[in-house]
């Protein structure tokens, strides 16, 4: 009787404790777990349900809202981005083993592209693969030459700008705290993490090597984690009930950094026009 009652009070214990936990942070929970659809027979079914595992293919659209909406030049100028790297040499934090993973991207200048081509505002050429698209080049106007062929090759197009700079700080648990509670031995707690990467972008000029515009932007990068657990003694002290339940939201650091250079390009754009390096369109040209 008495172990019926037991179990009877574990079930009733139990789903008070799942309902806490949806309560709390039932939006975070993926498909994947809670199968909605109740059709995860075998390992191959739930690898099929690709929503469980990736979003959209395609990412198109910016993180920010300014970029988007910048006016356009009166006469578009023509960047140029070679390096644009990582000196933050940052590594990922991971216990027990060495981990030599950077803790952002080795490849900064690809986010510092999308951006400046997303504000329809440049026209960026490539000088990342310059070398590759000038033996391309060679061997467009060597296979010309060897059949008689007379089209033109359109020469390069220069640039009279040059964007340089990079991720140059990356700070952790610069804010950490939480909150938690516990009654008789039900308790609920959330703790979070803020980081910051700090990304600067000058802009050089080609014909005098003058730096005409620095920029020093930052990124917030936030961590969340929540969970409810139960701890409690049944059947006259003498067995232990305990049950945990939680989820942790980490901020891409990806997001982040795409989200500081595209601040740092509307930044650009205001400060450029301010200083009389371009125009907006319909504003006088004189």
């Amino acid at each position: 009787m008495k172990q019926l009652q037991s179990q009877f009070l574990l079930a009733i214990l139990v789903s008070l404790l799942a309902s806490c936990a949806n309560w709390t942070h039932i939006e975070y929970i993926s498909p994947c777990v809670t199968n909605p659809d109740g059709d995860y027979k075998d390992l191959s079914t739930i690898i099929g349900k690709a929503e469980c595992f990736s979003g959209d293919a395609i990412i198109e659209k910016p993180v920010t809202k300014a970029i988007t909406e910048l006016p356009l030049p009166s006469r578009y100028p023509v960047v140029a981005v070679y390096k644009f790297a990582d000196y933050t040499g940052q590594r990922k934090s991971v216990d027990g083993i060495a981990s030599f993973s950077t803790a952002v991207t080795m490849a900064p200048e690809a986010y510092l592209i999308r951006a400046l081509k997303q504000s329809n505002f440049f026209r960026v050429v490539e000088r990342g693969g310059l070398d590759n698209l000038t033996r391309e080049r060679q061997l467009i106007r060597q296979t010309r030459q060897t059949f008689n062929d007379d089209t033109e090759q359109k020469p390069l197009i220069f640039a009279g700008l040059i964007i340089e700079g990079g991720i140059v700080d990356y700070n952790t648990n610069l804010l950490t705290g939480g909150v938690g509670a516990r009654y008789l031995g039900i308790g609920n707690s959330k703790q979070y993490r803020e980081d910051t990467v700090m990304v600067s972008l000058r802009l050089v000029s080609v014909s005098t090597g003058e730096i005409l515009l620095e920029i020093l932007t930052s990124k917030t990068i936030l961590s969340v984690g929540v969970s409810n657990d139960y701890f409690r003694f049944i059947a006259e002290g003498t067995e232990l009930v305990e049950f945990e339940s939680g989820n942790a939201m980490n901020e891409s650091k990806s997001i982040a950094v795409q989200a500081a250079m595209e601040t740092a390009v509307v930044e650009l754009v205001h400060q450029g026009r301010e200083k009389g390096y371009w125009k907006y369109w319909g504003e006088n040209s004189d």
